[in-house]
């Protein structure tokens, strides 16, 4: 029986909701953040945001949530070529990925948590990657999540679990899936205090929360909004 978790916590929609999930489930939850030199940095802020918030707004949550973690992954960033991480426009590449992808992110992403955990004593890695409302990324796909798995446990000697929430689901779906955890509070956290936006912006409110509006990631979270709004019309 599984009891603590570290959940991969970017302060985003999809990690906020994971959060809420292993809230719900375990018994200690640790987040872990990276910082990557991403040009959308303003999450790093969001996601002390919203664990302010979480902790101030959930009691029942606030004593399972324990220490967060952020470590530096520069190297990606000197590796380059991604959109992310250099300032050139969000395009399609000749392999048929946006340029958005950051090739090895999520493979470094769960190695690091699963020696993060080895460390901390931890069972469960919990991750906000989908295939269903995804951009293609090879390092999203349930096949990758499954071989990462093994790969940890065998070069750990650990028995870790990869949860993956909203593998999948869409992003109507993962608004619905926190309005099940949380109620109206956690979707007004996840308006107000995440953020998704590939631009950073900070300036523009929509109904769904902040962003430029135009770029893919602003795209994805406004029309999941919207079609789950019109669903609970019906």
């Amino acid at each position: 029986m599984h009891t603590t978790a570290l959940v991969l916590f970017s302060g985003g929609q999809d990690s906020t909701t994971c959060l809420a999930h292993a809230l719900s489930r375990y018994e200690r939850v640790e987040t872990l953040g990276f910082d990557y030199g991403q040009r959308h940095s303003v999450e790093m802020q969001a996601r002390r945001q919203v664990l302010a918030k979480l902790r101030a707004d959930f009691p029942a949550w606030n004593r399972r949530l324990g220490e967060d973690h952020v470590l530096s992954l520069d190297v990606l960033s000197q590796i380059g070529g991604s959109s992310l991480t250099e300032d050139v426009a969000f395009a399609m590449q000749d392999n048929g990925l946006p340029n958005t992808f950051v090739p090895g992110r999520n493979l470094l992403f769960m190695t690091l948590a699963g020696a993060l955990a080895y460390r901390r004593g931890l069972q469960v890695l919990v991750t906000g990657v989908c295939e269903t409302d995804f951009s293609g990324y090879p390092d999203c796909r349930d096949d990758t999540m499954k071989a990462l798995q093994v790969a940890l446990n065998l070069g750990l000697d650990l028995r870790l679990n990869i949860e993956t929430p909203l593998m999948w689901i869409d992003k109507a779906q993962t608004w619905d899936l926190a309005w099940q955890l949380g109620g109206q509070a956690l979707v007004d956290v996840i308006v107000e205090d995440s953020h998704t936006c590939y631009e950073g912006d900070r300036s523009h409110r929509h109904a769904w929360g902040w962003g430029c509006g135009s770029c893919p990631a602003c795209a994805l979270r406004a029309k999941g909004w919207e079609r789950w709004q019109a669903g609970r019309k019906r």
